[in-house]
């Protein structure tokens, strides 16, 4: 595995990011599954703490762990973010306590290779279960088609992909109402010297806003100050 952990802070007053990056396998392949890491965020002593060396991953190449694990983020000696299910393990490393507002995911970015199937998993509802999403095309050149489910029920069927490669559609995940944009113009015009094209999938659900053309949604600034809501953003890199 040659996984990576990046923290980001972002300032909402400046629009200023400050990232912390932290390779798991280098120097010591083992050892660095475990640390932590300090960085400073406008004069403010941000910690990182992570415990990776027991994660079980999903098995579908996705590099986000499902269990056994934590990562923790410390300022002015509260967790202001805890992700994974050893929270009591965080909390003793730590020696912090917990935020007075618990966090949450509000907007999820992931890249999956693949040469015709892309699979994540997502959750958007905090209330409900984890889904499974998964983003089907056909190798056919004269008649492309592409499928897109979730939990294994098709929601999305797309026929004739070269005269539709963009465009959205309003589904429902356990009567939740969710659009769905895509666009995959690159899959089928991209540059023939590229080794690898990526289509852009945008799942965010409804508030009965009405629906938006899929650039307004390029940036996770499009989904805040919407905290009921959840986006999630699949680039789905194609390879011949």
């Amino acid at each position: 595995m040659n996984h990576s952990l990046t923290v980001m802070v972002s300032s909402l007053d400046n629009d200023v990011n400050y990232c912390c990056k932290i390779d798991l396998v280098k120097p010591w392949q083992f050892w660095s599954k475990r640390g932590s890491k300090s960085f400073d965020v406008e004069g403010n002593f941000v910690e990182v703490f992570w415990d990776l060396r027991s994660a079980k991953l999903t098995g579908n190449g996705s590099p986000e762990p499902v269990s056994d694990y934590y990562v923790a983020i410390v300022s002015d000696e509260e967790v202001v973010l805890l992700l994974g299910d050893l929270k009591h393990k965080a909390y003793k490393r730590t020696k912090s306590r917990p935020a007075l507002v618990e966090g949450f995911i509000y907007f999820k970015k992931e890249s999956i290779f693949g040469k015709k199937t892309f699979s994540t998993r997502a959750r958007f509802d905090e209330q409900r279960k984890e889904r499974e999403v998964v983003v089907e095309s056909s190798n056919d050149e004269k008649d492309q088609e592409m499928w897109i489910s979730v939990d294994g029920i098709v929601l999305v069927h797309v026929k004739n992909l070269q005269w539709k490669f963009r465009g959205n559609v309003m589904v429902l995940v356990d009567r939740t109402p969710v659009m769905v944009y895509y666009d995959v113009h690159d899959w089928l015009f991209g540059s023939s010297e590229s080794t690898a094209s990526s289509g852009l999938f945008l799942f965010k659900p409804d508030s009965g806003g009405g629906s938006s053309p899929l650039s307004r949604y390029n940036s996770a600034s499009s989904c805040y100050g919407q905290l009921h809501e959840f986006c999630l953003f699949l680039y789905a890199w194609k390879l011949e």
